[in-house]
């Protein structure tokens, strides 16, 4: 049953680091539920309080992951359309990896403010601030779940 429960752990921590930069998927929710069904082993590997803090931190950066775009694009001056401009980019992108990922949230910010009527200066601009955004979400989402899966390994070995 220990081994059966490893696997599970495993697949959920690969499939939440997928989350990561696949926009579909509650990358470190499910990094964080790989760390929950340890606890099911016959020797349990985390105390609560580890678990308490680390399911803190999934639910503080999966929030962030939304709000941090919103607001780097507000910042450098964007509207809603380069908001979900860099999400239709990103969606389009994850066809086209490594560099859709990359270009296509910017690429879709763009084309979000020229079609909410912004001059070109303005959208590049706000395309700036929203790919930041999405840049600085991913990376914490990214840091989150890799450090989860640190610990997933040292508790299996």
């Amino acid at each position: 049953m220990d081994v059966l429960i490893q696997v599970l752990g495993v697949l959920l921590m690969l499939v939440g680091l997928a989350g990561c930069l696949l926009p579909v998927l509650p990358g470190p929710p499910l990094c964080f539920l790989a760390l929950l069904i340890q606890q099911l082993h016959s020797n349990p590997p985390f105390t609560t309080r580890f678990l308490v803090i680390w399911g803190g931190v999934s639910v503080v950066v999966t929030i962030l992951d939304y709000l941090i775009p919103l607001y780097g694009t507000r910042r450098f001056g964007g509207s809603r359309w380069g908001m979900w401009g860099c999400t239709v980019g990103l969606v389009v992108g994850l066809f086209f990896p490594p560099w859709g990922l990359i270009l296509g949230p910017f690429a879709g910010a763009v084309v979000g403010e020229l079609m909410g009527k912004s001059r070109s200066a303005h959208a590049f601009r706000a395309a700036l601030g929203s790919f930041a955004g999405f840049l600085l979400g991913t990376l914490l989402k990214l840091i989150a779940c890799l450090v989860m899966a640190w610990h997933l390994v040292r508790a299996m070995f």
